[in-house]
């Protein structure tokens, strides 16, 4: 199994037509991902390479039934497609666009629970999810990746293939790599993938890597030591930033003590997560859980 993305996924990506969103759609099809179409108000009945563009989501969801859309539109643009998709009845929704206004990112966030609980959406501005072997839906280099068991949660994109890259290459693999973004207004949280990964037959480790800023991290130690059975292994950027400079993404800020990496790293071990101060260190714990669990197996 996996989360969120796999062979059954019917992909719709919005800003299919745009230069950005082309060349990243062409690249999850040649991955194995079931692209069914795409929305550009205007460019209905246009197509790029064999996959039909439509008008509105209304149109797409009527035509090509998708469950997840990409939206790959400009910052304010971004918030209506999200919403848009949503009230057409797309499952999930994963938003790659980055710079979309905090204000417009909580009246997404609050129209979304008030009119569509069923939507989930993960982003903004975060790299996608890929379940190697399965389906990719983003930007993330697919090639860095191998199938396999560990469940990997990430404010960052590029933490994420590095961690991921040294556990394939130690000979282990993920079941699915989620991108949840650093923007202060999330559509998903920590907590929300981690309950997935618990649920999920194929995971059997998870890593959460995560960033100054914000108390997401410290929510899930809680969250953690509560409702999690598996092992977690956690990484936490950002032990060197300033106090008070944003640093990275629009979440990245501090104030004092509140949200450092030294206190995320010290909620998530008092709860028993053991946490790596280098993602080359968080990968050689992970794979020597992964090498005493493969032992016990």
């Amino acid at each position: 199994m996996s989360v969120l993305v796999d062979e059954r996924t019917r992909l719709c990506v919005a800003g299919m037509t745009g230069k950005e969103g082309s060349f990243h759609t062409l690249n999850n099809r040649r991955y194995g991902t079931n692209v069914v179409g795409g929305v550009t108000p205007g460019k209905g009945g246009q197509d790029v390479e064999g996959i039909p563009v439509f008008d509105s989501w209304e149109q797409a969801a009527s035509e090509a039934q998708p469950n997840t859309a990409m939206i790959f539109v400009p910052p304010r643009f971004a918030a209506d497609s999200i919403l848009e998709a949503a009230a057409a009845g797309v499952d999930l929704v994963i938003a790659i666009t980055e710079g979309i206004p905090a204000h417009d990112e909580l009246r997404v966030y609050n129209t979304l629970k008030r009119d569509h609980p069923n939507t989930r959406l993960v982003g903004p501005n975060c790299p996608g999810i890929l379940s190697p072997g399965k389906a990719n839906v983003g930007i993330i280099p697919a090639s860095f990746f191998e199938e396999g068991n560990v469940g990997v949660v990430s404010r960052s994109g590029t933490l994420t293939y590095q961690i991921g890259n040294e556990i394939a290459q130690a000979g282990f693999g993920c079941s699915t790599i989620v991108g949840i973004g650093g923007d202060p207004v999330p559509g998903s949280s920590f907590v929300d993938i981690i309950e997935l990964f618990e649920a999920d037959e194929q995971t059997e480790l998870i890593v959460l890597s995560g960033e100054i800023g914000g108390s997401a991290e410290e929510e899930a130690a809680e969250y953690i030591a509560e409702q999690v059975s598996k092992p977690v292994v956690a990484y936490i950027a950002g032990f060197t930033a300033p106090a008070g400079k944003q640093m990275g993404h629009a979440g990245a800020i501090v104030s004092g003590s509140a949200g450092t990496a030294a206190a995320k790293a010290q909620a998530l071990e008092e709860k028993g997560v053991r946490v790596g101060r280098t993602p080359t260190e968080v990968a050689q714990i992970a794979v020597e859980i992964l090498g005493g669990v493969a032992a016990e197996r």
